[in-house]
């Protein structure tokens, strides 16, 4: 890894054998850790991974040059701060139990297959499964919001990602004073225990600013 100056604003660039292959998943992990660990030390605005310029010079010429007054703008916006990124997943039984349980067409759908061959409630299986996935949706939703208006007060933004797994709970991701870290990490303890049993929260950070800056697109 090395790096680019140019006046207020610099550039990581790492060479590369343009006869190799390029964006492996190796790649991508090396691209991502070391954002993160930059992010951790001083402002960073993530570039597209598999971004590829030609040379130092064009480095300078195509990318920092044209815009460095807005770099070094939004870097000074972000210095001290860092993206955070809370996690909440769904104990499987339990929120599947407590879905049927809080709905009266679920009760009824579970109670119609019940002890009958498979083969002979195909219909009301598929009808309960996408019935449970609606509810599940649903309480994803009000969750996820949850998750935001928890974190909200100590951030300085927040974003609220689609949930990617089918008992993922929420992907809320905050852009936080480093220093504020502690406070995340107690704001989630506090819900988690008033969620025990049935969300399991984490928070990830410091991260580079992923969700909180403008993807960065030099031409290749």
């Amino acid at each position: 890894m090395d790096v680019v100056r140019h006046g207020r604003i610099a550039a990581l660039i790492t060479e590369v054998d343009l006869d190799q292959p390029l964006g492996t998943p190796d790649d991508l992990l090396a691209h991502e850790q070391l954002l993160d660990a930059t992010a951790a030390v001083v402002p960073v605005l993530p570039a597209r991974f598999g971004a590829v310029l030609a040379d130092r010079r064009v480095t300078v010429e195509e990318l920092l040059a044209p815009s460095h007054d807005e770099f070094a703008a939004a870097l000074q916006d972000l210095e001290g701060k860092a993206e955070y990124m809370a996690t909440a997943r769904y104990a499987e039984g339990t929120v599947l139990r407590d879905v049927v349980a809080a709905d009266p067409k679920l009760r009824r759908l579970r109670e119609l297959i019940r002890d009958r061959p498979e083969a002979a409630t195909r219909n009301e299986r598929i009808a309960l499964g996408q019935a449970v996935n609606d509810a599940i949706d649903a309480l994803r939703q009000v969750d996820g919001r949850r998750v935001a208006e928890t974190l909200a007060p100590l951030a300085a933004a927040v974003v609220v990602r689609d949930a990617t797994g089918d008992f993922d709970a929420a992907n809320v991701a905050v852009l936080a004073e480093m220093s504020r870290e502690p406070e995340l990490l107690q704001a989630l303890d506090d819900l988690g225990r008033e969620w025990a049993g049935r969300v399991e929260l984490r928070l990830r950070g410091p991260l580079a600013p992923y969700d909180f800056v403008a993807e960065l697109r030099p031409e290749t």
